[in-house]
């Protein structure tokens, strides 16, 4: 009998991967497609997604071919997506109606305002888990739907649909026009502002306050569940998962028990902690979302902390600046000074998140001198990330009531050692890595195989994780209290920059 394999699909920010897994848990096949960035506007980022659909079906192909395999190997198959980015497509002809909006896109921040009203950024808090930010994808969808002519009648006829990144690919999957399946998850269906946090529902109440018909929005699943079978590309093939991108994260930690958690460091960063079946309220900004649900079991919630912008930083230092020629350089030009010189650098590129939530701050480099080097520059990238984790750690152990031990991380920030001591350093606490980095994908095929018996339960899962690296902290105290009140009231100096628009003036959007 040929071995079985689960595969995963990784669809992020800036590319698409087709990942295959053995039943050990390690990878055997991973193919990877760019796409492309398109910045139309200052503080706009936006996505084809029939170019991430064609670049999903060429991974698949080539992971395929890499294992040498057929799709009748396959067990199983799970997705992992950027979250709220956002994708409308006409029913009828399966074609997306213009880009989608990518979640870093800070367009709505106008509306957003205006949905506040005199309540203000906690509005919908209490049904939703969120605060009003331009970070969530129900305003996105009110955005699109007001700016193009016509397109709201469409969609209240059903003829318009909507969906994160995930919907979009399940739709595909199972034969797009006329049969595809429209549904999401729950972890995605929480990052819409549309979804009731307690009930797992699409809310009537916030659908009407903000503008968006209940006729294009797809069903709601479980996270690790049978949604349907694909038609295309892996024909016959259940596909068993479909998880936001942190969420995955989480469950490939093996972060199944209340109180642990992971930071994933990629294009941003996202610390998620375990609160389990209980909803827990954050009261020093962070969000309350849903962690994962495995079939018809109760729901599992989670916390979190998004940091916008820490891998996209170092690629502004790479390719908007030009001060090195691949990222992995940073941390040896980082390393030719021993500190930062007194600079520090708040990328609050697309405002500020966790635990701030100014969506009209912007980013700044403060305590520049002549004596600064592109070396302490470099050591400052790294340590707004550090100083960022610091930030919604804090958060975190305020809204848990308790201090968090050991921190699990992923992603491929990861690589660079300079940075993880310097997160071991001003979080005091050890920081590790397990031996498969790729956990984002390695979560979605795990959710994937336990919704067919691939895999038989969560201990087996917990079984395969295995530590590879740990940075213990080693910074003197007195100089991280210091520099965390420098971090901080950099920080205080990006708040207020964008200002809305006089009265009577004009705003495009």
């Amino acid at each position: 009998m040929s071995e079985r394999y689960v595969m995963a699909i990784d669809q992020g920010t800036t590319s698409s991967r087709a990942i295959l897994f053995d039943h050990n848990g390690r990878l055997v096949a991973l193919a990877q497609r760019e796409h492309r960035q398109f910045f139309p506007r200052p503080g706009w980022v936006e996505h084809d997604a029939a170019e991430i659909w064609h670049n999903v079906c060429r991974a698949i192909t080539q992971a395929m071919a890499q294992a040498g395999i057929s799709p009748g190997q396959v067990a199983s198959l799970g997705i992992a997506n950027q979250r709220e980015t956002t994708v409308l497509w006409d029913r009828a002809t399966g074609q997306p109606v213009g880009h989608a909006v990518v979640w870093q896109d800070t367009r709505t921040d106008e509306l957003v305002r205006e949905l506040g009203g005199s309540v203000g950024p906690d509005r919908f808090r209490e049904a939703c888990g969120l605060p009003l930010a331009t970070y969530f994808a129900g305003p996105r969808i009110r955005w699109l739907l007001d700016g193009t002519p016509g397109l709201r009648e469409r969609a209240e006829r059903g003829e318009v649909l909507f969906g994160t990144m995930e919907t979009w690919l399940i739709w595909n999957l199972t034969g797009g026009v006329p049969e595809g399946l429209h549904v999401t998850d729950v972890t995605n269906a929480s990052r819409t502002m549309l979804m009731n946090i307690a009930t797992l529902a699409w809310d009537p109440a916030l659908c009407s306050a903000i503008g968006v018909p209940t006729s294009m929005l797809p069903e709601i699943r479980p996270s690790s569940r049978v949604f349907g079978h694909a038609r295309v590309m892996l024909p016959g093939v259940a596909i068993g998962a479909a998880l936001g991108d942190q969420q995955a994260a989480l469950f490939g930690q093996t972060c199944f028990d209340p109180g642990e958690a992971k930071c994933t460091y990629g294009t941003g960063s996202f610390l998620v902690l375990n609160t389990g079946a209980e909803l827990a309220r954050s009261t020093h900004g962070l969000l309350s979302t849903v962690g994962y649900q495995i079939e018809d079991e109760p729901v599992v919630y989670a916390l979190e902390g998004s940091i916008a912008v820490t891998g996209s930083l170092v690629q502004w230092f790479r390719d908007g600046l030009g001060l090195i020629q691949t990222a992995p350089e940073i941390e040896t030009l980082a390393r030719t000074v021993e500190d930062n010189g007194g600079c520090y650098i708040v990328p609050a590129f697309s405002g500020l998140f966790a635990p701030h939530w100014h969506s009209e701050a912007r980013g700044i480099i403060v305590g520049l001198t002549s004596f600064i080097t592109k070396g302490h520059l470099a050591r400052a990238v790294l340590e707004a990330t550090a100083w960022q984790t610091r930030e919604v750690v804090d958060a975190m152990n305020a809204d848990s009531g308790v201090a968090l031990a050991t921190l699990k991380v992923d992603g491929g920030m990861t690589a660079d050692h300079l940075l993880m001591q310097l997160v071991a350093d001003v979080l005091d606490v050890p920081v590790v890595r397990p031996m498969m980095a790729e956990t984002v994908s390695l979560g979605a095929a795990y959710a994937a195989g336990l919704a067919v018996g691939f895999w038989s339960d969560l201990d087996e899962l917990r079984r395969k994780w295995h530590r590879a690296s740990q940075w213990l902290p080693t910074m003197n105290p007195g100089r991280r209290a210091t520099e965390y009140d420098n971090w901080q009231r950099a920080v205080e100096r990006t708040f207020g920059w964008i200002r809305s628009p006089a009265p009577g003036s004009e705003h495009l959007r």
